[in-house]
């Protein structure tokens, strides 16, 4: 018989799905929080702006990476490096003693 996912986990990984959930629940609570504390407020057109901004430059940043990254991925420049030797080796430097 198959062990199933619950099975599985020990101790360790039920504290960390626990603490996970508690954050998660707290995160939650606090956004309700905010919302619902914040219903009378007036957001002034200077904060949509810069709300507009912030949000417009995150996305270049994003965007910008996220192309740097496929660039970089399809030039190769993510391999790992390789030593190429050059092909016309002089006979001098055949001939030179090896330093230790």
């Amino acid at each position: 018989m198959p062990k199933t996912a619950a099975s599985r986990m020990g101790v360790g990984s039920w504290i960390i799905l626990i603490v996970l959930l508690s954050l998660l629940v707290i995160t939650g609570v606090i956004v309700y929080l905010g919302w619902t504390l914040g219903n009378s407020t007036d957001v002034p057109t200077s904060g949509y702006a810069a709300m507009a901004f912030g949000v417009i430059i995150s996305l270049a940043v994003g965007f910008g990476l996220m192309a740097l990254l496929f660039y970089s991925s399809r030039k190769g420049y993510d391999e790992p490096p390789v030593l190429i030797a050059p092909e016309d080796d002089s006979a001098e430097s055949r001939n030179a003693p090896e330093t230790k």
